[in-house]
């Protein structure tokens, strides 16, 4: 194969992932129309159109989905033998891409890697903070961290953190004209601060507990927010009812700033965990990692 088409695939496959010729362009390190000339170039050898571009959007056609599924995987098998490569060296070194939640990455992943990161230069580390559900595989993640409850069964997930609970909390402005919800039931006559997954598309339902009875409940407000310190300033400001992390909101609840409401129906749950792919070997930089977020209680 002529070097001219290996490096016009390795362009494709970026564009085709990134779904944009500017973000491709920007991680291959050229210009976008570079890129173009070289998606061009290879569309002309090769006959047929790979790509429909818009103005808004790039994506592959029938003929370029073809054979981005033939090339891909052998690409990614090249990509991950060179990244073992660093095995050789004597300390642990390479990239490690993770996708977190905001409250994992402000109250666990972060002050972890604070520490850690000093002592080994060689490792560079991207957090993306997302509130949705995120393929690791299919994104090209190294490892994600989520609620232990919620990973799939064929990761390896290492707990990171102890128990969680969550806490329904509102200022106490916001009670002093209203009821004070005794079941989960009684949310449907409160304003109240929703949560969006950008992924799931949908509010996040929030989850009680009492007992053996369980309830997931959809609840109504004026404000909704995909950000978890935007729904704790709105809750302080009086806003509605939102359903938080406890260690998120403790220090306003001790302050009296924050007032707790149907704590009785929020038990304990299995706290964050990092994971990542079974069937792909461990990189020794991603082992540190996962070494220095190990909970040890």
């Amino acid at each position: 194969m002529a070097r001219e088409t290996m490096a016009d695939l390795v362009a494709l496959l970026a564009i085709a992932r990134e779904r944009s010729f500017t973000r491709a362009a920007a991680k291959l390190g050229v210009s976008p129309s570079a890129l173009s000339h070289a998606i061009r170039g290879l569309e002309e050898r090769v006959g047929v159109r790979l790509l429909t571009r818009t103005t808004r959007s790039v994506a592959p056609t029938e003929a370029g989905e073809r054979l981005l599924r033939m090339i891909g995987p052998h690409f990614d098998e090249i990509q991950s033998e060179v990244a073992r490569l660093s095995e050789l060296r004597d300390t642990p070194a390479g990239t490690i891409r993770i996708t977190t939640g905001d409250h994992a990455a402000e109250t666990i992943l972060w002050p972890a890697l604070e520490k850690l990161l000093p002592d080994y230069p060689d490792i560079q580390v991207e957090i993306s903070v997302n509130l949705g559900f995120v393929d690791i595989v299919e994104e090209r993640f190294d490892a994600g961290v989520r609620m232990g409850e919620t990973v799939a069964q064929d990761m390896i997930a290492v707990r990171i953190g102890p128990d969680m609970r969550m806490a329904a909390v509102a200022s106490p402005a916001y009670f002093a004209t209203r009821s004070i919800p005794q079941t989960p039931h009684d949310l449907a006559d409160h304003c109240c601060i929703n949560l969006r997954f950008p992924t799931l598309g949908g509010l996040y339902a929030w989850e009680f507990e009492k007992g053996s009875r369980a309830l997931n409940v959809r609840v109504e407000g004026q404000v909704v927010v995909n950000d978890i310190a935007l729904a704790k300033a709105a809750a302080l400001g009086g806003s509605g009812i939102a359903y938080l992390p406890e260690d998120y909101v403790g220090p306003q609840i001790e302050a009296g700033k924050l007032q707790r409401v149907l704590e009785d129906w929020c038990p304990p749950f299995p706290g964050y965990h990092i994971y990542f792919p079974s069937r792909r070997q461990q990189s020794p930089a991603l082992a540190v990692i996962v070494d220095a977020l190990r909970c040890r209680e």
